[in-house]
């Protein structure tokens, strides 16, 4: 399982405005949601998307990019 995240330290809104908008909002589960947990296979193909937009790597090296991923155990409270 993998928990994709918006990231609220990346500062550029040129993924969100070149089309990541639609794509997170394909991927939510409820309107204005911030993260979302999915399987790993559905994360990368989901991540691969991402990647390919123009603003992905546009934030400083502390939020480089508008999505964090993070891989969860199944034990995690958050899968």
């Amino acid at each position: 399982m993998v928990k994709l995240s918006v990231d609220f330290e990346h500062p550029s809104r040129q993924w969100w405005e070149s089309g990541g908008q639609q794509l997170w909002d394909g991927i939510i589960e409820e309107v204005g949601a911030s993260s979302v947990v999915t399987d790993d296979d559905i994360a990368q193909s989901w991540l691969a998307q991402a990647r390919a937009l123009p603003g992905w790597d546009a934030g400083p090296e502390f939020a480089p990019h508008p999505i964090q991923s993070r891989s969860l155990a199944e034990d995690d409270p958050d899968a």
